[in-house]
């Protein structure tokens, strides 16, 4: 077999071996996230009486579980191997939500949601750094992009699935919002039992790989890798001291803010745009932003990867994403706000792909563990700043809007902090 047909048929099976299920457990990921927002719709701040900054810090919360557990966590997956640790990620921040359907107090929320981010710790990184044992940086944009669309879709199906389960479903007399918690919580423990039978740890132990495949695999990587440690030359602590591994750190923290700012609070930004709305009508509008941001995504991934280009297109990203927040203030009327929200979704998940592409290729591949886990850990602290901000925000003003203003300033700061990264810096600009 010459050796582009071997790299194409090689790449092929690994894909559709892998992304899939790469795709799905990130989708469970982000509906467990996003279950508490949906809970809160469907009854759960009145049973429990949630104020808008409370919602804010339960939402909040898991990041901070998340943050300090996550570079012991993508450590932990180097020492065990992926197959045992994601499993082990998956089947424990089930069992968590599922748990969460019994809080009785916010205090039970707020320490359930820390559980819950102790549980997930690590299975992100852990994705990105096994994506790098089976992809060269050549296709990572574009893997990354396709397996980040999950949670854009996750929210645009999930939204209206959830908001229906919440309004429907009170078996045995619960009522719904603890049924999304038990419900959300099934697929990961399933999922988590089928990746000890189903996930590789690396190319080397692929029985689904001819010997010939897993052959040039392993030297096309290896290849890579030696080639990035010469380049860069950083050693696990150099990492800790490298600026540029600091700067995507914050560059990731200012988006986090405007992407979960977001995510948390996008049902109830639209139901605040018509007195009318019923909440199963905003679980159908809510679909639309998220499938514009799917499309956005995947299609940025590809011409990031077709382009080589990496920098201008993560700063475009974030840059359309404060557009779309600063013409939601001034929006006119009601299709015009959709529209503005629709364009906030496309430019924040259109950043994903690039973002990752370009940080992968920033640390040396003995380094990678570490410097992930810096850049991820940092950013997720965005996840804990942008739903409580909003929260505080709403309680003050008695609105949403100067939260808004809030997450289009740090989309804005994103955009600056990517676009002062100099070509010198980074081999892959």
């Amino acid at each position: 077999m010459d050796k582009v047909r071997m790299e194409q048929t090689t790449i092929k099976k690994i894909s559709i071996r892998l992304i899939p299920y790469l795709f799905i457990g990130y989708m469970i990921a982000f509906l467990d996230r996003v279950s508490i927002t949906y809970s809160s719709m469907g009854g759960m701040d009145k049973a429990l009486n949630i104020s808008a900054s409370m919602f804010g810090f339960i939402s909040g919360i898991f990041f901070l579980g998340y943050i300090l557990f996550e570079i012991p966590s993508n450590l932990l997956l180097k020492r065990f191997g992926a197959r045992k640790w994601i499993g082990r990620i998956l089947l424990t921040w089930g069992i968590v939500t599922m748990i969460t359907a019994w809080a009785d107090s916010v205090t039970h929320l707020y320490m359930l949601r820390f559980l819950l981010g102790i549980a997930e710790a690590g299975f992100f990184p852990g994705i990105i750094l096994y994506i790098t044992f089976w992809f060269r940086s050549k296709e990572r944009a574009k893997v990354v992009a396709l397996i980040m669309t999950a949670p854009p879709l996750a929210n645009a199906f999930g939204a209206p699935v959830s908001i229906w389960i919440v309004e429907n479903i009170h078996w045995a007399g619960l009522p719904g919002w603890r049924w999304l918690f038990i419900l959300a919580g099934i697929p990961a423990i399933v999922l988590g039992i089928l990746t000890f039978f189903y996930l590789t740890d690396t190319p080397e132990k692929a029985k689904w790989l001819t010997n010939e495949q897993k052959e040039w695999l392993t030297h096309a990587i290896r290849q890579e890798e030696n080639n990035k440690a010469n380049e860069k030359g950083l050693s696990i602590k150099a990492v800790f001291r490298d600026r540029v591994v600091w700067r995507f750190a914050l560059t990731n923290l200012t988006f986090v803010v405007g992407l979960y700012g977001i995510s948390f609070w996008m049902p109830r930004i639209i139901k605040s745009l018509s007195d009318v709305f019923t909440n199963s009508q905003v679980g159908v509008i809510t679909m639309l932003p998220y499938l514009c941001g799917a499309i956005a995504m995947v299609l940025m991934g590809i011409h990031s990867d077709r382009t080589g280009e990496r920098k201008y297109h993560a700063a475009f990203g974030p840059l359309l994403g404060a557009i779309g927040l600063i013409g939601l203030l001034f929006s006119p009327n009601l299709f015009v706000s959709v529209s503005m929200i629709c364009l906030t979704t496309a430019g924040l998940y259109s950043f994903s792909g690039p973002y990752w592409a370009f940080t992968s290729a920033t640390v040396s591949a003995q380094a990678a563990v570490v410097g992930i886990g810096i850049i991820n850990s940092v950013g997720n602290f965005g996840g804990f700043v942008g739903p409580y901000v909003i929260g505080l925000l709403n309680d003050a003003t008695g609105n949403i809007t100067i939260g808004i203003a809030f997450l289009a300033l740090m989309l804005v700061l994103t955009c600056i902090q990517i676009l002062a990264v100099k070509k010198e810096e980074n081999s892959c600009l």
